[in-house]
Order: C-alpha cells, then sequence, then structure tokens
C-alpha cells in the first residue's frame, strides 16, 4: 500500500510511543507537500508541520527530503510489479496478460494520484538527490516484465509490429490516460471506465493481429 492510501488529515503530536505510525504519515504528508509545492518548494519544516513533528524528530526517520521522494519512489514501483507479478502468476494467454497489467497500472495512478504525479510527472531535475536511480532501475524492472510478455504475445503471432515499440506504445497510452485525467480535472471527460475500455480496446485492436 502507497502513501497515497494513509489518512490525509493533518496529524497532532503524538506520544513516543507511537512513533511506529510516523513514517507511513511523513510519506503521505511529503507527497501531498511535493505535489503542492514542487520538490524546490517543499521543505522539511513543512514536512514536519504537517505530520506534527519537529525538524529534529522527522530527522530520525529521515536524512533528508531527497530520501523521502527516493522512499516514496520505491514504495510506488514496488507496489506496480508486485500487480504484474500478480497477474503473471494467474493463468491467462499473453494478449490477456498484456490487458490485464495495462488495467492495473492505470487503476494504480488513479487510485494514487499524488505517488504517480511524482514518479511519473515530476521533472528529472526534482528527481536528482536518489530518485532519479530508483526510478530508473525499479522502472526499468518494470518496463521488462510487461515488455516480456509482449514478447510471449509476439511468439504466438499476436503482435503486427516489433514487440518493444508495441509495449512501449501500449505504455504511453496508459500514461496518457492517467496523467492527462490527474493534470485536468476540470476538462469534461466522458465517464472513466467508458474512456479507459475504449482507449485500452482501441490501442489492442490497432497493435495486435485479430
Amino acid at each position: 500500500m502507497t502513501a497515497d492510501l494513509t489518512a490525509t488529515s493533518r496529524s497532532r503530536r503524538k506520544p513516543k510511543g507511537e512513533g511506529h505510525e510516523r513514517r507511513a504519515e511523513i510519506l503521505a504528508a511529503a507527497e501531498r507537500i511535493f505535489v503542492d509545492h514542487g520538490y524546490e518548494g517543499a521543505t522539511i519544516r513543512k514536512i514536519a508541520d504537517e505530520v506534527g513533528l519537529s525538524s529534529t524528530a522527522l530527522y530520525m526517520h529521515f536524512a533528508d527530503k531527497g530520501e523521502i521522494l527516493q522512499e516514496i519512489c520505491k514504495q510506488t514501483f514496488t507496489a506496480l510489479l508486485e500487480a504484474n507479478r500478480s497477474v503473471i502468476a494467474e493463468p491467462a494467454s499473453p494478449v490477456e496478460r498484456m490487458r490485464r497489467m495495462m488495467r492495473a497500472y492505470i487503476d494504480f495512478g488513479f487510485d494514487n494520484p499524488n505517488a504517480y504525479r511524482l514518479v511519473y510527472m515530476t521533472r528529472p531535475l526534482e528527481l536528482r538527490e536518489g530518485a532519479q536511480d530508483a526510478a530508473r532501475e525499479m522502472g526499468g524492472d518494470l518496463f521488462r516484465s510487461f515488455q516480456q510478455v509482449v514478447e510471449a504475445a509476439a511468439a504466438e503471432g499476436h503482435v503486427r509490429g516489433e514487440p518493444r515499440a508495441t509495449a512501449q506504445a501500449l505504455w504511453a497510452g496508459g500514461h496518457g490516460i492517467v496523467s492527462l485525467m490527474i493534470a485536468k480535472p476540470y476538462f469534461d471527460w466522458v465517464e472513466r471506465e467508458v474512456l479507459v475500455d475504449t482507449l485500452l480496446e482501441g490501442l489492442l485492436a490497432g497493435l495486435l493481429k485479430s
């Protein structure tokens, strides 16, 4: 479970005995502050105030805000990798696994918009303090697990084009719908499930052989 799913209300100061809850609260608060103020505008003081801690107490959990962002990235990619592994473990054809992975990725983005923004919609400059390495390594693993399923579908003769390009095109389509709907909530979108289904079926119809 990512920090987006923890309580979003500002915490009161807690006794030391309840400190085991603080790390998750710090990550949830940091997600909101990073999104609202940008990485440069987010300070340890702001994050600590949101959680109800002193800056000194926050440093007991994280060395700096770069480490906080790195942990958010790690948790996000871990959750997405676990979703892919769950799909792979279930009996299904490669094409059906592609569809399920795409759906899991899109659903995750909508369920965890702050984490998604930070991992996939943050400028590289703001990821430089350690988070970029996590994004590159774990994000690479995530894409490769999807690409392998596309390659399996290609081996069965279902893919029209080159498998890696097909995997990237599908990922780009999934990212597009999540990022646009998160960034432009005021647009007159059709019902979300209808739009997601239309996108997925259209992409698969165009990129796969019937």
